[in-house]
């Protein structure tokens, strides 16, 4: 019987069955409702449409009205030219869920003269009554969805708050047949997930863990992006996968739901949802730690954090940052005392080698004075030296733990690669056992699997060759014995200063010894005052002399300075070396003295030169020994016991002896004394035996 409701001009028109499923997995798995959709295109046909087309583009997209479907668009732009005659739906919630799109088809539909069509019936929008029922159904359809939707919402976070809620773990973690979290079996995953947090404990960045894994070609597990194939691929890592195992919860043993939220924003008058934007911690939806065993502690996994915010240098958050390499030791942690702003570093000289710390921040963003900028190369001194004094004692302790961390490093290499090598030898054996079970006569087919068989025995050897070489490279270069590292670590300067010691450790060592250092320039007295914030709630202060104008690295020492002010005029140059010689001292560039260093230094500073021509009322040891007769020795032993007065302008310097104490009783007493001894042995008979001994 013929609908009344479907007019001749309606049926003349084309009809349109619009297919929709929300999610892909409905596409794949929900077969049935597909075939009750296309089903409606039979049912157009026999209530008299002979135009009739599915439109099935929105198949896996949701109708909430927060994506694109195309598919819709499509349809209504069909519509409103008015070749459409009736619409098809298996239900109103298949066009839409939500009121605006729902109504907005309704007038389209009213405005054409075209009818809307379901299982249940045909409705005319120009009819009240079924306009009516339109309105609710659509409704009814919206109510339903969100009340679906709420009640799975509280069921889900209900099983989370548990710990019980089910989802994709990261890679290294199973659920288990009692639905927990446990460890994956697979001790290769286990090891190399270890490897992962020990480096960066080691090497302090993500990055530099992903330079050690790329440089040692070793491999990490990860979860592949099609389902259909293996559980787990090795691969070489790359930044965001070394990032995703640092920062994730699970793997401190914490059961962590709602650490992604879905954001929506207007765009072209429509909501549009993106998902898996990072929330703060504070606002997870359930955190519960120690949930299962995990591979590193709840602690560590905070210290992790930390360092890792603390290597976002691109965050002008204003806390300090950590060491990244550079040639400025205290980047990161200097703080203005004026301001309070972090201190930035800048690079001067010929070869932009030099740092200098600066202060303008105010001055770039809000047009204010610079607060302070001083140069950087004295300051790191400075403190470096502080840290030096107060990491002494430790040393020997530190040393011995370094030789412990290099095996434990090594092992950690070998007993990767020795993982590795045994993954490869089953799957060599696997391949052979393949290769052995097909039929010979299927020669395409043995082909295939002989070409397999032969690439994993050749990864085999490349394997083989690799622990080969770790093994030789161990027996070649073993750890440095306790013994050589106990005397490495009684000159810990010494090393500290090498060249080839790494900036970046040097400046972790300080990190880890200072949280902060606030900085001012005392202008009166030209001093650099450092308050230095140390770990454990010390503070100390440090001020360092700010440089004149002129000076710069390769300058000669003051104390050097001063010796030869003291010496100058009073002695040749040639002794005023040797006596900067013998104090340690160096000229600015590192060399030994000489004679024309010290004339060139004197000349500099305008100090007088040694007369030799002008009368001396002071005399040297060497001089008081010629013309008293006797050694130098003998000279300097009188001067030890007090018996002849003499000084020195500095330590190290010729002795001055006053002339006239030459003369006085004391002296000439001790002198007979000294030349009246006999130095020739004698020979006498005491008791019937020879005996030898010298008199005086």
């Amino acid at each position: 019987m013929m609908n009344p409701k479907l007019t001749p001009d309606r049926l003349r028109r084309r009809a349109v069955v619009y297919v929709r499923q929300s999610s892909p997995g409905q596409v794949l798995h929900h077969q049935e409702s597909q075939r009750r959709q296309y089903g409606l295109l039979d049912r157009a046909r026999e209530l008299g449409f002979q135009d009739v087309f599915a439109i099935d583009d929105d198949l896996g997209r949701t109708a909430s009205g927060l994506v694109e479907r195309p598919g819709f668009q499509r349809l209504v732009g069909a519509v409103c030219t008015g070749e459409v005659g009736a619409v098809f739906c298996i239900e109103a919630s298949r066009l839409a869920r939500n009121g605006r799109d729902w109504h907005h088809l309704i007038d389209l539909c009213g405005m054409v003269g075209a009818a809307l069509v379901d299982f249940d019936g045909v409705y005319d929008p120009n009819l009240v009554n079924d306009r009516l029922l339109l309105g609710m159904k659509g409704t009814m359809s919206e109510f339903e969805l969100n009340l679906l939707r709420q009640r799975s919402r509280e069921a889900i976070l209900q099983k989370a708050r548990r710990g019980e809620l089910q989802f994709l773990l990261p890679v290294g973690f199973c659920w288990n047949a009692s639905r927990k979290i446990e460890k994956d079996p697979d001790q290769r995953v286990q090891q190399a997930i270890q490897l992962v947090f020990g480096k960066l404990e080691e090497l302090g960045s993500v990055r530099q863990t992903l330079l050690w894994f790329r440089q040692q070609n070793v491999s990490i597990p990860v979860l592949p992006r099609d389902p259909g194939g293996p559980p787990i691929i090795w691969k070489l890592p790359v930044y965001r996968q070394i990032w995703a195992i640092l920062t994730n919860p699970v793997y401190a043993g914490a059961y962590a739901f709602g650490r992604r939220e879905v954001r929506t924003s207007i765009v072209d008058g429509r909501a549009r949802k993106s998902k898996g934007h990072l929330k703060p911690r504070s606002t997870w939806t359930v955190l519960i730690p120690n949930h299962h065993s995990g591979y590193v502690s709840w602690e560590q996994y905070e210290c992790n954090q930390n360092l890792l915010a603390a290597n976002s240098h691109m965050k002008s958050d204003g806390n300090a940052k950590a060491g990244r390499g550079g040639r400025a030791l205290l980047s990161g942690i200097l703080r203005c005392r004026r301001c309070g702003r972090m201190l930035h570093v800048s690079y001067t000289g010929k070869d932009h080698i030099a740092p200098r710390y600066d202060c303008n921040d105010a001055h770039l963003h809000h047009g204010e004075p610079r607060c302070l900028s001083f140069g950087g190369l004295w300051i790191d001194e400075a403190v470096a030296s502080e840290v030096l004094r107060a990491i002494e004692g430790n040393a020997v302790e530190a040393a011995v733990v370094a030789a412990e961390q290099m095996e434990q490093q090594r092992q950690n290499l070998r007993k990767s690669l020795a993982l590795e090598l045994e993954q490869a030898r089953y799957e060599a054996r696997l391949a052979a056992r393949r290769y052995e079970a097909v039929d010979p006569d299927q020669r395409l087919v043995a082909a295939e699997l002989e070409a397999r068989w032969n690439s994993a025995l050749q990864k085999t050897r490349d394997l083989e060759d690799r622990l080969d070489g770790c093994d030789r490279g161990t027996n070649q270069a073993p750890a440095p014995n306790k013994e050589l590292l106990l005397s490495l670590a009684q000159d810990l300067p010494a090393i500290w200063n090498l060249p080839s010691t790494d900036m970046r450790l040097k400046q972790r060592i300080v990190r880890i010894l200072i949280e902060e250092i606030v900085a001012d320039v005392e202008e009166s007295s030209r001093e650099i005052v450092l308050l230095l914030h140390w770990a454990g709630g010390r503070h100390s202060e440090l001020r360092v002399k700010k440089r004149e104008t002129g000076q710069h690295g390769k300058c000669t020492s003051l104390e050097a300075i001063e010796v030869v002010r003291h010496m100058a005029g009073r002695f040749p140059d040639e002794l005023i070396a040797a006596t900067l010689n013998r104090l340690g001292l160096r000229t600015g560039v590192g060399n030994a003295w000489n004679k024309l260093r010290v004339c060139s230094l004197r000349s500099y500073q305008q100090l007088p030169a040694f007369n030799p021509d002008q009368p001396q009322s002071t005399l040297t040891l060497e001089e008081v020994a010629r013309r008293l007769q006797v050694s130098a020795v003998s000279i300097r032993r009188l001067i030890a016991e007090k018996k002849l007065p003499a000084i020195q302008v500095v330590a190290c310097a010729p002795w001055e002896i006053p002339a006239e104490a030459l003369t006085s009783e004391s002296v000439r007493s001790a002198i007979s004394k000294i030349k009246s001894r006999t130095t020739r042995p004698r020979t006498h008979i005491v008791d019937g035996q020879q005996t030898i001994f010298s008199e005086g």
